[in-house]
C-alpha cells in the first residue's frame, strides 16, 4: 500500500488500517517459545482451520488470512473447498470507496507526493544515528538507492520492508485469497464486497498540501528498521505456523499492527485530521462487514468469508461484534 500512496485513493486507503492483510508482531522469536525456522515450508499447505459463526442451522465460516507468507507455498484446503461447494455467498473484507470524480481530479497533482518537501534526502531528515542504521539495510535490501534516498521516510520504510521480505523468501501476495475467490466463482456463489463511502474535502488541495507538508514519520521509519534488525526469524515462525495450521503457536502470537507508527504518521497529519470521513473509517469498515455478515447469515444456510487473522483474534473485532448480536462463535480446534 505504501508504494501506491502517491495516488490520492491509496493515500486515503493507507490512512485507514488495512483490512485486506495483516501482520503479527512480537518482541522476538524467543518470546514465541519456538526455535527460529531458517527454512520456510514449501509445498501444499492448508493454513488454519475455520471460525464458525452460527444461529440455528445458518452458518458463516470465516477463514483467517495472514501476511507475509512463504513465497513458494502452494495453498490448498480440502475443508475450505468442501464448504465453498455447499455455500451460497462469499464475503470479502470491507474496503473504502472514493467518488471517481475526486480520484480523476486529484491524480494529475499526485506525481511527486512520495518525495520529501524541498527535495530533501533521507540523510537530511533522519537523525544521524538512525540514518547510520539504515545504510547497511539499504545496501542489503534496496536496488534503486538514488530513488529511495529522496523518498519520505514513510515510503522508504515501505520499500525497505518489501525488499526484506523478498530476500527472506516471504511475500505479501494475495495468492491464498485469490485461490479462494476462484473456487467461490467456480461454484457460482454470490460475491459480496462491503464498501464504505469515503469522500475527501477539496482533494486537489489535499494532495498539494500533502506534497508541501512534512510528516511526523521518523518513528515509522525507526520501527521498520527495528523490526528488520530483530524480527526476521519471528516472521518465519509466524508464516510457518499459519501455513501448517499450527493454531497453538498462532494463539501465542501477540497481534498488533506492524505499521501502527506509519499509520499514525498519516492520520495525525494536519491534512487527515481535517477529514472526518477518514478519521471514522476504521469503525465504519468494521460495521459494514458485520452488517453484511448478519444479512448473509439470515439469508443463507452456509456463507463463507475471509478476514485478516488479527481482526478475528481482536477482542473488539468482527467476531466479538457478531457475538454481541447474539450469534454463537466457535474457534477452530
Amino acid at each position: 500500500m505504501l508504494k501506491h500512496i502517491v495516488s490520492v485513493v491509496c493515500l486515503c486507503a493507507f490512512a485507514a488500517p488495512a483490512w485486506s492483510q495483516t501482520e503479527a508482531e512480537t518482541t522476538s522469536a524467543e518470546s514465541l517459545e519456538v526455535a527460529p525456522e531458517k527454512i520456510l515450508v514449501v509445498g501444499q499447505r492448508p493454513g488454519p482451520g475455520l471460525w464458525k459463526v452460527s444461529k440455528g442451522d445458518h452458518v458463516l465460516w470465516v477463514f483467517g488470512t495472514y501476511s507475509p507468507l512463504p513465497m513458494k507455498m502452494e495453498w490448498r484446503s480440502h475443508e475450505v473447498e468442501a464448504i465453498l461447494a455447499k455455500s451460497q455467498e462469499f464475503i470479502w473484507p470491507p474496503s473504502p470507496k472514493m467518488p471517481i470524480f475526486q480520484i480523476a481530479r486529484a491524480l494529475p497533482f499526485a506525481i511527486g507526493a512520495d518525495k520529501n518537501p524541498g527535495d530533501a534526502t533521507l540523510k537530511d531528515v533522519l537523525p544521524p544515528d538512525l540514518y547510520a542504521r539504515w545504510l547497511p539495510l539499504r545496501e542489503k535490501y534496496i536496488r534503486d538507492v538514488d530513488r529511495v534516498e529522496r523518498r519520505r521516510p514513510l515510503f522508504a520504510a515501505g520499500d525497505l520492508y518489501g525488499g526484506a521480505l523478498y530476500k527472506n523468501g516471504l511475500s505479501n501476495s494475495r495468492d491464498v485469497t485469490d485461490a479462494i475467490i476462484k473456487i467461490a466463482k467456480k461454484n457460482n456463489l454470490k460475491i459480496t464486497e462491503p464498501k464504505v463511502d469515503l469522500s475527501i474535502d477539496s482533494p486537489v488541495r489535499a494532495v498539494r498540501d500533502f506534497k508541501k507538508t512534512s510528516l511526523e514519520d521518523v518513528q515509522c521509519f525507526a520501527r521498520t528498521i527495528e523490526r528488520l534488525e530483530t524480527d526476521i526469524d519471528a516472521m518465519r515462525v509466524r508464516a510457518n505456523a499459519w501455513a501448517k495450521g499450527d493454531l497453538e503457536t498462532i494463539r501465542k502470537l501477540v497481534f498488533a499492527d506492524g505499521g501502527e507508527a506509519c499509520h499514525a504518521a498519516v492520520m495525525n497529519s494536519a491534512i487527515m485530521k481535517g477529514q472526518p470521513d477518514v478519521q471514522s473509517l476504521d469503525a465504519r469498515l468494521q460495521l459494514a462487514w458485520v452488517d453484511a455478515a448478519e444479512q448473509a447469515l439470515t439469508a443463507n444456510l452456509s456463507t463463507f468469508a475471509v478476514m485478516p487473522l488479527k481482526r478475528l483474534l481482536d477482542p473488539k473485532g468482527v467476531l466479538a461484534d457478531l457475538q454481541a448480536r447474539g450469534y454463537q462463535v466457535e474457534s477452530p480446534e
